[in-house]
């Protein structure tokens, strides 16, 4: 062990240090930690909200849109899908019909996002198929000729809907009548109720089969876009720059990026927000750092002056004060890390904050921890631990050992 790291840690494990410095010591090491640790968590907090609710969207919405440019159909839909499943990074494409209805069942009713679906097409990645609560994907007409529709759990308690209950669904497409344009309606059954765990979907979608979407808005064997999954989400870019060359002026491609960009854009702002203010806890912490040092070296002057007496050079004083703040930013850090990633983990593990659904999409907090989150914010934590030695090291290496031993 070098001369400057034994010192160091002598000073701070001293039996004759005086309490109030030992008190401040120990607060600059939990003052550290805090920040550490509050920051780690606040970090996963933010971390895994954007992710669980990436995931979420991303379950029942496609990496990548093809719609129409100009038109509000695609007529050749069948073979713009074969041409375009050969692109490099394309998992799967549908066809869907979107429509906006009123959607009723006794005494209620309810505008919802009614989608027209290929059903074997969509069940291998739709999640909303995935997790039927009640019933099944059946769309089969039943014995009177009434095909069937899948609803969300919201909406089937908002209306109180139950499987098997019978709703009709009021589309503005309709047919024109010597008095006047009247509006679709037609009746179903519904077959399954899903719960895709976010709320917008839950709450406002429901699903038919793709012919009944198409027959309900009088547009023949046509859809309105065609959704493609990719099978890493970091080339959805790369991929939907691929398809508009393909495809040409005649389609618009956006991503899940650009589809959700205001969403996704004021996570990110609000995670570089957290870390700034919470940052500044572990600033504070430095301060109490640097007070420790200015003491230490106020305490230990008549020993500085007896080391430089027997030939400890100006530099090795100054670097006994920066080991000193470097050690207790190390302490703190360690501290904060563990601390941090171990309440993480349990919040996540056990679920310990709730949300309401219907305003965060949600029904609780996740807290995702990030590896590379741990190596910046610790060596954010130990640089300012480091630099708040600075001063008072230097203000140690200025002793003048004549001045301090002649008052002894």
């Amino acid at each position: 062990m070098s001369f400057e790291w034994m010192v160091a840690r002598r000073y701070l494990r001293s039996k004759y240090k005086p309490p109030v410095l030992r008190l401040v010591t120990f607060l600059s090491v939990v003052g550290v930690a805090a920040g550490v640790a509050t920051l780690v968590i606040a970090l996963a907090m933010n971390t895994g909200s954007r992710r669980a609710i990436r995931d979420r969207l991303l379950g029942v919405t496609a990496h990548i849109n093809v719609k129409p440019d100009g038109t509000d159909s695609i007529r050749n839909y069948r073979e713009l899908m074969a041409r375009l499943a050969s692109t490099p990074g394309v998992a799967k494409i549908t066809p869907a019909v979107y429509n906006q209805v009123l959607l009723s069942a006794g005494s209620g009713a309810q505008g919802v996002v009614l989608k027209g679906i290929d059903v074997p097409l969509e069940k291998t990645w739709d999640s909303a198929l995935d997790h039927i609560v009640s019933g099944n994907d059946d769309f089969t007409p039943d014995s009177y000729g009434i095909p069937g529709i899948l609803i969300g759990r919201i909406l089937a308690d908002t209306l109180r809907i139950k499987l098997g209950d019978y709703v009709t669904v009021l589309t503005p497409q309709g047919s024109l009548t010597p008095f006047g344009l009247q509006p679709n309606s037609r009746r179903f059954r519904v077959t399954g109720i899903y719960s895709s765990g976010f709320y917008d979907y839950d709450a406002n979608w429901a699903f038919i089969t793709l012919s009944q979407a198409q027959s309900l808005a009088g547009i023949g064997d046509v859809v309105n876009i065609l959704e493609v999954r990719v099978n890493n989400l970091d080339d959805a870019a790369e991929i939907a720059d691929t398809l508009a060359r393909e495809t040409g002026p005649d389609y618009h491609i956006t991503t899940w990026m650009e589809e959700n960009q205001a969403l996704f854009r004021a996570m990110s702002l609000e995670k570089l927000v957290t870390a700034i203010f919470i940052g500044l806890i572990t600033f504070v912490a430095g301060l109490n750092i640097l007070v420790v040092l200015a003491m230490t070296v106020t305490e230990k002057a008549r020993d500085i002056a007896v080391l430089m007496t027997l030939g400890a050079r100006r530099v090795q004083v100054r670097n006994i004060f920066v080991v000193q703040g470097f050690l207790v930013g190390v302490a703190g850090t360690a501290a904060g890390l563990a601390i941090g990633y171990s309440l993480s983990w349990i919040a996540n593990r056990w679920k310990l904050v709730p949300l309401n659904p219907e305003v965060y999409s949600i029904p609780y907090v996740p807290f995702h921890s990030n590896g590379w989150d741990a190596v910046w914010i610790a060596a954010a934590a130990l640089i300012i631990a480091t630099a708040a030695t600075i001063y008072p090291a230097r203000a140690a290496a200025r002793t003048l050992p004549v001045e301090i031993l002649r008052s002894e």
